[in-house]
């Protein structure tokens, strides 16, 4: 084991650490970061709108009338997932050009016109996501090129106020940028694309979405994150992108479908995988934590950061657990650590796939304790049970690890002593 980590930390994490901290992933990463807190409103408005108890759908149609209550959940769909491309145009944009040392704020502005230039009015919502990820990242590669090109100044008289000197020192960076996709529509427009976005949706997104939501794709992503934070890499930022990426497509079409009285038709996304599969945080270190409790008692280290660790654990913040057990390059840990997220997504994915459990619509916050999560992500007890099988799993896994820690640390205090 100890070459094994040597081998990596040589070969292996100066690589994922130069792609971990590159920029343009890095601007996604952040642009969704900042927008979760909307994602998460959306979702709970969606959940109030269409929870799934008899008695309170009647008691609030008998009270306020149906379409009358069930607008503020419209409403605030509107203002979230609506118009969540949109936004996701300017962050990607405003994260890159900053990176550069450029006005982010102007080519953020830049970014939303040179997307609604491409056609980006029927695509506001996240059918436009992967489409607006490339155009955030072109037109701030643009953007940035041009701004600080003098030839393409307006030279304004003194006296003129910062700001407006400012505006118009971007003025023609910010027309060529935009022009260039507006030209690019016409080219495609010629070609008989009359909507360029819906176009790139069935041609790129709804296939990639479908390849990310086998069983395969979903136990590959089970492993990528915690094999990066076994050597002490961010795993889940790493992946966030793309998890983003087919998340929120992949909840607007389930609920759709569910809407309509049809089955859901993505299994993988991101309620899937912190409700049935994160348990604790990455790994499932709920179940470790337990598992300690039971069978390593006798561990005094191993206590120690368990108690310290229970409570951020049960709201899903486990790096107490990483960096103090430590998880991180701990050779005993290192097998079951990869293990139970790949175990718990089969377990999910075929639970799902086989309709004993309704596929996720909803997306909790993240920090929802588990169990709970799984109840609120699905919209049924169903999903709360297998959440609660998922963990009795983890545990099971750990447990004979903890018990070798246990009988290692005992060995050493009697080797000590």
């Amino acid at each position: 084991m100890d070459g094994f980590i040597n081998f990596m930390e040589k070969y292996f994490i100066p690589p994922a650490s130069k792609i971990a901290a590159q920029r343009h992933l890095v601007a996604i990463r952040d642009a969704f970061i900042v927008t979760m807190p909307l994602m998460i409103l959306g979702s709970l408005a969606i959940l109030i709108n269409n929870l799934p108890i008899p008695m309170y759908q009647t008691f609030m149609n008998n009270t306020f009338g149906e379409e009358l209550w069930k607008s503020f959940g419209g409403n605030v769909w509107n203002g979230t997932f609506g118009i969540l491309s949109v936004l996701i145009a300017f962050m990607v944009a405003y994260n890159l050009t900053k990176h550069y040392g450029k006005d982010g704020v102007a080519a953020g502005v830049v970014s939303v016109a040179s997307f609604f230039a491409l056609g980006g009015a029927t695509g506001m919502a996240s059918n436009g996501l992967f489409i607006v990820l490339l155009v955030g990242l072109i037109s701030a590669e643009i953007f940035s090129r041009l701004v600080g090109n003098e030839k393409l100044i307006v030279k304004m008289p003194e006296g003129v106020p910062p700001a407006v000197a400012k505006s118009f020192a971007a003025l023609f960076p910010a027309m060529i940028t935009i022009s260039i996709f507006g030209l690019i529509t016409t080219i495609f427009l010629a070609f008989g694309v009359k909507d360029l976005v819906a176009s790139f949706y069935e041609l790129v997104q709804q296939p990639f979405m479908g390849l990310a939501n086998s069983l395969p794709s979903a136990m590959l992503l089970a492993f990528i994150t915690p094999f990066l934070w076994f050597f002490g890499l961010h795993g889940a930022n790493m992946v966030e992108p793309l998890m983003q990426t087919i998340n929120l497509p992949a909840i607007e079409a389930n609920q759709a479908a569910i809407k309509a009285g049809e089955v859901a038709p993505y299994i993988v996304n991101k309620p899937f995988f912190d409700s049935f599969v994160n348990l604790g945080g990455t790994g499932a270190t709920l179940g470790l934590i337990i598992a300690i409790f039971l069978f390593g008692r006798r561990n005094k280290a191993y206590k120690i950061v368990t108690n310290l660790s229970t409570a951020p654990g049960i709201f899903n913040i486990n790096e107490p657990m990483m960096f103090g057990l430590p998880i991180v390059l701990n050779p005993l840990m290192f097998i079951p650590f990869i293990l139970t997220p790949v175990v718990l997504v089969t377990v999910a994915y075929l639970a799902t796939s086989s309709g004993l459990v309704p596929a996720a619509t909803v997306m909790p916050p993240w920090v929802t304790p588990p169990i709970i999560g799984g109840f609120l992500a699905t919209q049924s007890v169903a999903g709360g049970v297998l959440a609660a099988v998922n963990l009795l799993i983890s545990v099971i896994i750990y447990a004979p690890f903890v018990k070798i820690a246990e009988i290692q640390e005992l060995k050493r205090e009697k080797e000590v002593a």
